[in-house]
C-alpha cells in the first residue's frame, strides 16, 4: 500500500499585509466585545548570568 505524503503546512499572512504594524495593532472595543481578537503573549529570554 503506498503512503500519502502528508505537507506540512506553515502559517500565512495575506499577502500585501504590512506584518509588524497590523500584527502588533490593538484590537478596538467593537472587536474585543464581539470576541473578534487573539490574546499575545510577548516571552523574552533574559540572558543574564547569575551572580
Amino acid at each position: 500500500m503506498a503512503r500519502k505524503k502528508e505537507k506540512h503546512k506553515e502559517p500565512t499572512i495575506a499577502s500585501g499585509m504590512d506584518d509588524q504594524k497590523e500584527l502588533e495593532e490593538s484590537a478596538t472595543k467593537n472587536e474585543v466585545a464581539e470576541g473578534e481578537y487573539t490574546e499575545v503573549t510577548h516571552l523574552s529570554y533574559d540572558e543574564v548570568e547569575p551572580s
